[in-house]
């Protein structure tokens, strides 16, 4: 899947793009020394795509209408940069998988959509992936809080920007 001009100077991509991957870009905040290297880490690669990610990690409202735990799939062993999606495009069809989303798709039709994602994505995304839908990205990335997201992008507890 070819990635936009757009998307590359956004800065998420597949990794052959020469743009980051979200895990990457999750483990460039992990790996930063305090709180200000992690916001400036999130500021730099603030888009769509990464705050649709980071709100369906954190808001506790977004409730995914799938089977706790990891489902069953096929890890995607291509060599980085080939034949994978990448999570920054894939963050748009999260909705299908959160409650209230899309009634319109059975449950099987969900987790099987869901698994189809996982097994195109790199396997390092399908572990953020996971980590998202589990509610526990903090516990891989440490540092990445729901606090952190909500100062850096100016956030109330609803996860919605504050007026100014």
């Amino acid at each position: 899947m070819a990635i936009t001009t757009q998307e590359l100077n956004q800065g998420i991509g597949n990794k052959g793009s020469g743009a980051p991957t979200v895990h990457e870009i999750f483990t460039k905040i992990n790996n930063a020394k305090d709180k200000t290297g992690k916001i400036a880490i999130l500021k730099q690669f603030d888009n769509q795509a990464m705050r649709q990610l980071l709100k369906a990690a954190f808001d506790p409202k977004i409730k995914f209408d799938l089977p706790e735990g990891n489902p069953p799939y096929i890890k995607n062993e291509a060599p980085a940069g080939t034949e994978h999606t990448s999570l920054a495009s894939e963050a748009k069809k999260l909705y299908h998988f959160v409650v209230g989303g899309n009634n319109a798709i059975n449950k099987l039709k969900k987790e099987t959509m869901f698994i189809q994602m996982l097994e195109g994505l790199h396997e390092q995304d399908a572990e953020v992936l996971m980590a998202i839908k589990n509610k526990n990205l903090n516990n891989t990335y440490k540092g990445l809080t729901a606090n952190l997201v909500k100062e850096t992008f100016n956030w109330n507890d609803d996860f919605v920007r504050i007026a100014q």
